[in-house]
């Protein structure tokens, strides 16, 4: 079995792969401040809670867009499951093409989302990934990384507004029942829930008209948030909360198979 980390910003996402099967995820907080130790004994924690035995893990894979986490996890892989675990980044060996002007600075999790969708899906392709940034990733169906967009993340745009106004209350992100609130919270979700999807669909409807050749792309959601705004976004065809983890096993798969 493979063990999968998908280090973000604000929360890393482990993936358990038992071939192509996924066996069980679990979604921790991004923190840095921990030792290699304190991460080995929240790995051997998480597997422990699903009853899963760590000796049956083989192999690791890290994407990871927090440089001063990818080195305390992979050492704490090698504690936690005995398991040297293999970093995917842009200098890896993958049959993907990063054509953009600054290949070396394209995100890990970028880098993994083309990977999956050319392979999943063989035809061009626009990954939302809803984290702590949106990123929309512009990729072909024979693996080259056009390039995309980069905008706030949802969550990211509501801490700022309830940081930035004295009077408004933090508010969690459900799905507003109606657009007009007649609550405080109500108007707050309406505008953060609804207000993001109609600009994740026109940005999606910009990116379709500059697309190369007239083919229109699919358009797969992915991260935490997917499956929320799976209802208010027009343009999602596909909602695949795990893409990024399954790239994950699947660059594992392809770099240590061509070593």
């Amino acid at each position: 079995m493979i063990l999968v980390f998908d280090a973000g910003n604000t929360e890393t996402t482990v993936g358990l792969y038992d071939g192509e099967v996924l066996r069980g995820h679990w979604c921790v907080t991004t923190d840095i401040g921990r030792t290699p130790d304190e991460i080995a004994l929240l790995i051997r924690a998480l597997l422990a809670s699903d009853d899963i035995d760590r000796h049956a893990i083989d192999r690791a894979a890290i994407g990871s867009v927090v440089p001063a986490l990818t080195g305390p996890l992979a050492e704490a892989c090698v504690q936690a499951v005995g398991a040297t675990a293999l970093i995917i980044d842009a200098r890896s060996p993958l049959p993907i093409r990063l054509d953009v002007e600054e290949p070396l600075t394209v995100g890990a999790d970028r880098i993994i989302n083309t990977l999956a969708a050319s392979r999943l899906y063989k035809r061009d392709t626009i990954v939302v990934d809803l984290g702590t940034a949106t990123t929309y990733d512009c990729i072909t169906a024979d693996g080259v990384f056009l390039g995309g967009v980069i905008a706030p993340g949802v969550r990211t745009s509501a801490e700022t507004l309830f940081r930035r106004t004295s009077k408004l209350p933090a508010t969690e992100i459900v799905p507003p029942a109606r657009v007009i609130g007649r609550r405080t919270e109500e108007c707050i979700r309406s505008g953060v829930v609804l207000g993001s999807a109609e600009a994740i669909d026109g940005l999606v409807r910009r990116i379709k008209a500059e697309w190369p050749g007239g083919v229109v792309p699919l358009v797969v959601a992915t991260g935490g948030l997917a499956a929320t705004f799976h209802a208010f976004c027009k343009e999602f065809d596909l909602v695949e909360p795990h893409l990024t983890l399954n790239g994950l096993r699947i660059a594992h798969e392809l770099v240590t198979a061509a070593s």
